[in-house]
């Protein structure tokens, strides 16, 4: 079987978030079950590859791509759209040509695609929302999935630029890809994929309901039948605490994991007697910064220290510089991107905080999970479905949660997490029974595997409607 990934970002090649760890990491994890997996995406500044060939595709008149390749990958390459610093857009905002950029990109790969008779087309995310119709109205007899990562982006662009898509004016409609005015990439995806994913069976449900669909729920809805929640999954060879050459000391046990906190507490001048809260992740509103700023001097007076490392909203930044001098020698906060960091904060913290508004998957938890790091989640999206709540009495679960949005809420969870922590054995217990659960890209990938050998069956869009060249 014959797999092509559209997206427009993954590791090691480009990277803003998790949807490029997803796309680098997945397709390894198939090959692994015999899925021959190519990614397609676009070659921004400073890639590498081997040219492969020129490709004339049509955009307001034509263009000249070419193709470059590295591996497994296929790198779409246009300088004018591509070769610049951000992946979206710059300090000022997103890239006011996104439409351009991105229709020319999805164009592009579904050219690649039915020029090389792929049996699966795998897109993610709005970059690659216009794909799946693409390659219905081209000689490709591949059918296509659309995982949605993350609702809240969904590439919206005014009605003018419409023409800009080379469709017919009748798939701008609210069958189709106009939403309240707009052209909506992402809709586009979820009405002509064949399937759709989400990265959690929770999340699966939550699109589906007015509070979280972001406007599509409806739409959503009409597709339940061929939705799915698909829990993303980690990369062992890349985070695992006995192999992680970034750690102080690579370890396989609570008395190994106490030497990291001794070490990352020295450097960053915290009491390591203290319980430790890590938190890795952008800092924004989605990811409950406004609850735990509010609940930062309750968490202090419990008596955790913490330690912050990320980047995003400035408002969030100056905030949390404030704390920390407020808490100083209680509160670390760096606002930056550091991988090494990271790896020591998984390693080196008691608990890992995750106060989400909303989490289609998350990584964080899982990886903290793999390092013995008991997680504090809100009970959300893919949270809901990898953190279960601890019980002292029948030695279940793995962490700790919260439901209501509140700073209260997640104090209240905080405070249940510190009484486990000041009963050493029982917490020794509850870290190393963490490392023991199995969030490996392995048993996704081979749910992705089932889906991709039963979509012939479940092609709704291919039985609806007949597409016909002419119509592009």
């Amino acid at each position: 079987m014959k797999v092509a990934f559209v997206a427009s970002e993954a590791v090691p090649h480009a990277k803003t978030g998790g949807l490029a760890d997803v796309v680098g990491a997945l397709p390894q994890y198939l090959n692994d079950l015999s899925v021959e997996t190519v990614v397609i995406m676009p070659r921004y500044r400073g890639m590498k590859g081997t040219f492969q060939q020129k490709m004339g595709v049509e955009m307001n008149g034509p263009s000249e791509m070419k193709i470059f390749r590295q591996d497994n990958f296929l790198f779409v390459d246009y300088p004018k759209f591509f070769d610049r610093d951000g992946l979206y857009g710059d300090t000022s905002g997103d890239f006011p040509d996104n439409c351009e950029r991105f229709t020319l990109f999805c164009k592009t790969a579904a050219k690649l695609i039915a020029a090389d008779k792929y049996d699966i087309v795998h897109c993610h995310d709005w970059q690659s929302g216009l794909v799946p119709l693409y390659v219905k109205l081209s000689s490709s007899k591949a059918k296509s999935i659309f995982t949605i990562h993350n609702l809240g982006y969904q590439g919206k662009f005014p009605s003018d630029k419409f023409p800009l898509l080379g469709l017919h004016n009748k798939y701008f409609a609210p069958a189709g890809l106009e939403f309240y005015g707009d052209i909506n990439f992402l809709k586009a995806g979820v009405v002509y994929g064949d399937v759709i994913t989400t990265v959690s069976e929770t999340y699966a449900r939550e699109v589906q309901t007015q509070k979280l669909g972001f406007g599509l729920d409806g739409v959503l809805r009409t597709r339940a039948q061929d939705l799915h929640g698909i829990i993303n999954g980690i990369d062992h060879a890349k985070w695992n605490p006995e192999i992680d050459d970034l750690l102080y000391e690579k370890y396989t046990d609570f008395n190994g994991k106490q030497k990291n906190k001794s070490c990352m507490c020295r450097d960053s001048c915290l009491d390591a007697k203290r319980p430790l809260i890590g938190i890795v992740s952008r800092i924004a509103g989605q990811k409950g910064f406004d609850i735990l700023v509010c609940a930062m001097d309750e968490l202090m007076k419990i008596g955790f220290n913490m330690i912050i490392l990320g980047f995003g909203e400035e408002s969030y930044h100056d905030k949390l510089k404030k704390l920390e001098k407020i808490y100083h020698g209680r509160l670390s906060v760096s606002i930056k991107f550091d991988n090494k960091l990271a790896h020591r904060i998984y390693a080196g913290s008691d608990f890992f905080l995750m106060p989400s508004m909303y989490e289609p998957c998350g990584l964080g938890q899982l990886i903290s999970l793999r390092y013995g790091t008991v997680p504090i989640v809100r009970k959300t999206g893919g949270l809901a479905d990898t953190v279960f709540e601890f019980d002292s009495d029948a030695m279940t679960g793995n962490g700790y949660l919260f439901t209501e949005y509140s700073g209260r809420a997640l104090v209240a969870a905080a405070e249940r997490a510190y009484e486990t922590f000041r009963e050493p054995d029982l917490f020794r217990q509850l870290s190393e029974s963490c490392m023991q659960y199995n969030y490996s890209w392995q048993e996704s990938a081979k749910k992705y595997q089932r889906l991709y050998n039963t979509l012939d069956s479940h092609c709704l869009f291919h039985r609806i409607e007949s597409f016909k060249k002419e119509d592009i």
